[in-house]
């Protein structure tokens, strides 16, 4: 597979990064989400539904939007790629965000926290895992667990890589 060229690559970054902004100016409230749980919890086994729950309102909206979008170009997902994509920021519920902490974490890219993992950024950076854990330990289904711990990092799985772009997209 031939890697993209830089302008391509550019393009899906800033696309990216413009996703980021819109999601970070609707999130600026927990009370104007607007998650649309019932769909959700509807494709979600009781278990993941729990940890569905736990996630902030301001994630579960995101979730259903990177679900819907990837549902409308791949309509027949299996279930576990859909309820990874309904879950994959389940890890970053383990700890609140103050306002700005959420507005400040969620503009540096996801390397750079990796190298500063403190506090709020620790979790960002390693949500993925912290969440596979988090599913791990309350019963979910092994296949969506390993797909949430791939999300950011697919390494040649193409269900985490579509939860990947996705998200990015979102």
């Amino acid at each position: 597979m031939r890697p993209l060229p830089l302008s391509a690559r550019l393009a899906r970054k800033a696309r990216g990064y413009g996703g980021k902004v819109q999601r970070l100016a609707r999130s600026l409230t927990a009370a104007s989400a607007r998650p649309a749980d019932r769909w959700a919890l509807a494709c979600l086994t009781p278990a993941e539904g729990r940890v569905y729950l736990g996630m902030d309102a301001r994630d579960r909206e995101h979730a259903c939007r990177v679900t819907r979008h990837l549902l409308r170009d791949h309509p027949a997902a299996s279930p576990e790629v859909i309820a990874a994509a309904l879950l994959h920021d389940c890890g970053k519920s383990i700890r609140r965000y103050h306002l700005l902490e959420r507005v400040l974490v969620g503009l540096v890219p996801n390397r750079l926290s990796r190298l500063l993992p403190l506090g709020p950024l620790a979790v960002r950076a390693y949500h993925p895992e912290l969440g596979a854990e988090l599913l791990a330990r309350a019963g979910a289904r092994p296949r969506v667990a390993r797909l949430v711990a791939r999300h950011h990092h697919p390494g040649g799985d193409p269900e985490a890589a579509l939860l990947h772009h996705y998200d990015d997209l979102e």
